[in-house]
């Protein structure tokens, strides 16, 4: 058995979770923050990526998706609405409600906060060995798997 191998059997489930989760929540914050200055604020963009994922949403279903509350939302719409990135159009069962969805402009500007992340990532990735890219290329396959698992 190696140092290393001992090392590992050491750490228990709750430690490993523990560390992993500190990592990735502070990869997630420093992602997050390599964005187009001036732009969006990350609650709008959350809003908006939300939208996009879901195709279409009242905006009590956008409020719930995001864990904010109703008058939150409204606010955050009305800005996302100012510059053009969300379109409201009537219910198609229920005329007291409208549903949201995404305009073409809001896919472009998506694409923009994607590439400045990337870019990002990729700078600090480049930087590491080529043995330690493949380590966290097998680690991004096993935390798939790990979300995926809820998904079953």
């Amino acid at each position: 058995m190696t140092e290393r191998t001992t090392a590992v059997e050491q750490v228990t489930s709750a430690q490993l979770a523990s560390r992993v989760r500190s990592a990735l929540t502070r990869l997630s914050r420093r992602i997050r923050q390599a964005r187009p200055v001036g732009d969006l604020t990350m609650t709008q963009l959350s809003a908006l990526t939300s939208l996009q994922l879901a195709g279409a949403l009242t905006p009590r279903e956008l409020a719930d998706t995001e864990r904010v509350r109703p008058p939150t939302m409204t606010r955050i719409i009305a800005k996302l609405e100012e510059r053009g990135l969300v379109g409201r159009s009537p219910h198609p069962t229920d005329g007291r409600q409208v549903i949201l969805a995404p305009t073409p402009g809001a896919e472009e500007v998506l694409d923009r906060f994607q590439r400045a992340r990337d870019n990002w990532l990729a700078e600090r990735l480049a930087e590491l060995t080529a043995a330690e890219r493949e380590t966290l290329r097998d680690a991004a396959e096993i935390l798939h798997r790990v979300v995926d698992a809820d998904r079953r």
